[in-house]
């Protein structure tokens, strides 16, 4: 199994009692469909590695305490702290043509109604419960929130994400972008 046919799921927060449970974050919209997992992948030293599961306790903000086959010792459990989890491609459900996963629009060129071509996507952040696309513009990274008046659509054959941009948002990140390379480099 290799990293580019796997989505991550989520990873090892920290460690959970004394027996070897972890608190796993989960990467996910909807961490309840992952109650019933039998095993997850774990990317140790570059390799992705099938761990089962014995346990898995759905708890609030997309965390879980797990209990992996093998790992019953605090220690084999700090030892995991970090590590990140891995499911195959094939498992996800099918979207509709215009929807999609956000591990599928890296790379996708992003154009924007009235702008035209903006740049191309490099990552998609989760924060505070709000998911922004990243992407480069004129130098400068620009986070786009993922709203559906905002993004548009994924238009998959051509990998190109749709997007309507609120007025001034590239403008803000050019001024940020722009007061930064003013600052003296002896400035307190």
């Amino acid at each position: 199994m290799t990293q580019d046919s796997c989505y991550l799921l989520g990873y090892i927060v920290r460690t959970h009692g004394m027996s070897g449970d972890v608190v796993v974050f989960l990467d996910v919209d909807y961490p309840e469909d992952y109650e019933d997992l039998d095993s997850v992948y774990f990317e140790l030293k570059g390799d992705l590695v099938p761990y089962f599961v014995e346990r898995f306790n759905l708890q609030k903000q997309s965390k879980a305490i797990v209990r992996f086959e093998e790992v019953d010792t605090i220690e084999k459990a700090q030892a995991l702290v970090g590590t990140s989890l891995y499911l195959p491609l094939d498992g996800l459900a099918e979207l509709e043509d215009e929807e999609f996963y956000y591990h599928e629009i890296k790379g996708y060129t992003v154009v924007d109604e009235n702008k035209g071509t903006l740049g191309v996507v490099r990552e998609v952040y989760s924060l505070n419960g709000q998911d922004l696309i990243a992407m480069d513009y004129q130098g400068v990274e620009v986070l786009i929130p993922t709203a559906e008046d905002i993004v548009l659509k994924a238009d998959k054959e051509n990998k190109k994400l749709l997007v309507n941009l609120p007025e001034g948002l590239l403008e803000v990140y050019l001024e940020n972008g722009a007061d930064s390379d003013n600052v003296p480099d002896d400035a307190d």
